[in-house]
């Protein structure tokens, strides 16, 4: 048995190894490969202009009609607009002189921009066979 009471560290480190020697450096990185941070393989975006209302997805040409096609809302308002904030001055981040009082209402603002959402493009899901089916398959 050991001469050592206790097996913690710290207690009679006497004994210790000692300390390794530092090592060299290893092998440098080719020249051709530039340095700096790597490519982000990010997902595939695209920009969207939604309905305050429904949500529902508006093309560009649409935002130059007066109303929304699937709920009726009016798009040149507003809650419609990409500077349209609640906590803002006169509930907007432009320098207006009046506020206007009904925000979802048509309204002709000069600096009116329809509001855009950066959504993810995802790939729609193959679709799923149904559970009998695929146990069926196993057997085959």
């Amino acid at each position: 048995m050991s001469d050592r009471k206790y097996r913690q560290r710290g207690y009679q480190d006497d004994d210790r190894k000692p300390p390794r020697a530092p090592r060299a450096p290893g092998p440098r990185p080719p020249a051709d490969q530039p340095e700096g941070p790597r490519a982000l393989h990010l997902m595939k975006w695209r920009e969207v202009i939604r309905c305050a209302r429904c949500a529902g997805e508006l093309s560009s040409a649409d935002v130059s009609n007066a109303r929304c096609g699937k709920c009726g809302a009016e798009l040149h308002a507003c809650t419609q607009c990409a500077f349209f904030d609640p906590g803002a001055r006169l509930q907007c981040r432009q320098p207006i002189a009046a506020r206007i009082a009904v925000k979802d209402a048509r309204n002709d603002c000069t600096l009116w921009k329809p509001r855009t959402t950066v959504e993810r493009e995802t790939q729609a899901a193959a679709p799923s066979r149904s559970g009998r089916q695929a146990f069926d398959d196993l057997f085959k």
